[in-house]
């Protein structure tokens, strides 16, 4: 499990380099009745072609689309990954030598690295990166080829996050021997394999390894406090440079704690609330420590956004303005590459945002890839970064062993992305059975162990549950409410949405004077179907829904909603079943990324709602979230 240690983003700096281990990996899934033969037989201890066939496996890529193998589809077990690299000589000498880390943007879920045979890390989670100092492994032989294998297991428990629970067939009139399967309680295809880039990099022997930031502002000075952490010396200085997007020095600090004010800052806004949205200074920390008879230098620039959070009864505000969320949930998907990371769709699908006059999405339902989250710091897309706690259905789900990896993952997340001015609020689950007694503890423990790790952004789960019965709603800042009224209820009848979704707003507000946000709405439409008078699943009655939902967030984002997040940005796989032809088909775009007709009336509604607000005066200065 990884450490308290800093998980700065690798980064080439003057001293510091990064290569990139994408590719081709040679690829075996364990096809033993126990899925354990890899581990009885040792596969790790030599190449994995000298242990039985191997295949081709892409990185970054789910496995599960890849091949013409309908076992692989939907493979439930270990599978093994395997990577044979050369590190430069200058990586594996010197006195004292750098550090040299292994580091996995993602694997999903459960990993165990090995360096040349050796076990370097182990960790639990699929969508959260996490690394290995393996200098010690590998400078013992330098010019040797160094192998990488993982082993990686997607089977999913009553304690993962997400949850799932494997069931046994035990019919034999019905079932072959051993037979089982993967149960889920989420709506999205569980794609498996390592889905971000794998990287190498290095550091000095002494270390910058963590750096926390948090801003504030006025009209005429912010202030950005910062932390920095050093490993590997006792004698370190620091020197600290904001410089702005021309290069130009706006602030120097030194010492490991400390403040720079920077005059008339630029703030970080949000897309189409400010002519230059996404703001960002770049912060430059350099370290010099003495270690031995040596003196080091370390260097590392982290982007930094300046702007302020802060909610009231009624608002959501950013740099003291009011925030309107319009915008989307997405998912990592795609066709063949499951869940891996890819350029062309990443920058395809940041263009469909800003051409819909999105401003806004949230990682539904799981944190998403640094590389995404560094696009909205950069483009002033506000986002609400989202915890893999979906399918939280289950009463043993609740229990003390859940709730540790709970926090653990929080702790996670948090330290990934905490310095990020796109992420406005955390999100720690997606409509998890918060109806339950035990819901009450489990919510108020992992939302107060949110805040005490960055008590900077508000904290939010997002429920479906009824507003009289949730448990975990009185310990949220933000109301954020799923509902598919005329779609999973009283389907068809577009004629309840006012009177249902009104009372949903009131019910809700009134109960705990909380701005809401309606954080899931929409209806399946397979592209081409037409029909008039719309019937569901034609492009006709996905469009309808949305009219209708829109009517009434109209009156009520006057009073206190301050957000509508559609589901979904474009269709996405599935498991399969009787209700999802290839997936689910709530997207606007198709799962290749073209506008349905709904694609078209929200353009207009989002651009109509960001003309109408962009040129109001701010209302209020923060200095924090809680004033």
């Amino acid at each position: 499990a990884a450490g308290p240690a800093g998980m700065l983003q690798p980064r080439d700096t003057p001293s510091r380099e990064r290569r990139e281990l994408g590719g081709l990996w040679s690829f075996r899934a364990d096809l033993s009745p126990g899925r354990d033969a890899g581990f009885a037989q040792r596969w790790y201890r030599r190449p994995l072609r000298q242990t039985g066939p191997v295949i081709d496996m892409p990185v970054p890529a789910s496995f599960n689309d890849i091949t013409q193998d309908p076992s692989l589809e939907n493979y439930i077990g270990w599978v093994w990954y395997e990577k044979e690299v050369l590190l430069p000589l200058r990586w594996l000498q010197g006195d004292p030598a750098p550090r040299v880390v292994l580091r996995f943007g993602s694997a999903h879920y459960y990993s165990i690295v090995w360096v040349n045979g050796v076990q370097v890390v182990e960790h639990e989670g699929g969508h959260l990166p996490f690394e290995a100092d393996i200098s010690s492994v590998v400078q013992g032989s330098p010019g040797t080829l160094c192998r990488i294998t993982v082993a990686l297991n997607n089977t999913l428990s009553p304690h993962t996050l997400p949850p799932g629970s494997i069931q046994y067939m035990t019919d034999k009139s019905r079932y072959p021997k051993n037979y089982f399967v993967q149960n889920i309680r989420f709506d999205f295809f569980n794609y498996a394999g390592i889905h971000r880039p794998v990287v190498l990099y290095t550091t000095p022997a002494a270390y910058i390894d963590d750096i926390t930031v948090t801003t504030t502002s006025s009209d005429s000075v912010a202030t950005v406090q910062y932390q920095v952490s050093v490993v590997g010396s006792t004698a370190s200085s620091l020197s600290l440079s904001l410089r702005d997007q021309e290069g130009k020095v706006v602030a120097t600090g030194d010492g490991p704690v400390g403040e720079l004010k920077v005059l008339n800052p630029n703030l970080w806004w949000p897309y189409l609330m400010h002519e230059n949205p996404g703001y960002l200074y770049s912060l430059e920390v350099k370290m010099q420590a003495q270690v031995g008879r040596v003196l080091l230098e370390d260097v590392y620039t982290l982007p930094v956004g300046i702007r302020t959070v802060h909610v009231t009864s009624t608002q959501f505000l950013i740099n003291g303005r009011p925030f309107y969320f319009h915008g989307v949930n997405k998912h990592e998907d795609a066709d063949i590459r499951g869940k891996g990371l890819d350029w062309p769709l990443i920058v395809k699908d940041f263009n469909l945002l800003r051409w819909l006059g999105a401003n806004s999405f949230r990682t539904s339902h799981y944190p998403y890839a640094e590389e995404i989250m560094d696009l909205c710091d950069a483009y002033g897309i506000a986002v609400i970064d989202e915890s893999p706690g979906v399918g939280i259905k289950l009463p043993e789900s609740f229990g003390n062993k859940s709730l540790q990896h709970h926090l653990a993952v929080m702790e996670e997340l948090v330290r990934r992305d905490k310095n990020r001015p796109s992420v406005v609020m955390w999100s720690v689950a997606n409509e998890p059975a918060s109806e339950l007694p035990p819901a009450a503890h489990y919510f108020k423990t992992v939302i107060a162990h949110t805040k005490a790790l960055d008590p900077s952004r508000p904290v939010t789960f997002v429920t479906d549950a009824n507003y009289a019965l949730d448990h975990g709603a009185p310990y949220v800042d933000v109301i954020c409410v799923n509902s598919y009224f005329s779609w999973y209820h009283d389907p068809g009848h577009l004629e309840v949405i006012p009177l249902q979704l009104s009372a949903q707003f009131e019910n809700w507000y009134k109960t705990y004077q909380k701005p809401i946000i309606q954080s899931e709405y929409g209806a399946d439409a397979v592209p081409g179907l037409h029909s008039d008078p719309p019937m569901m699943f034609s492009e006709e009655y996905q469009q309808a829904m949305l009219r209708e939902y829109h009517a009434v967030l109209d009156k009520k984002r006057k009073e206190y909603v301050v957000g509508e997040l559609i589901w979904n940005f474009a269709d996405f796989m599935t498991n399969q079943g009787t209700t999802r032809v290839l997936g689910n088909k709530k997207g606007i775009f198709t799962r290749q990324r073209q506008p349905k007709a709904a694609a078209f009336v929200l353009r207009d509604r989002y651009w109509k709602i960001a003309n109408e607000s962009s040129c109001l005066p701010p209302v209020i200065t923060s200095h924090s979230l809680f004033l």
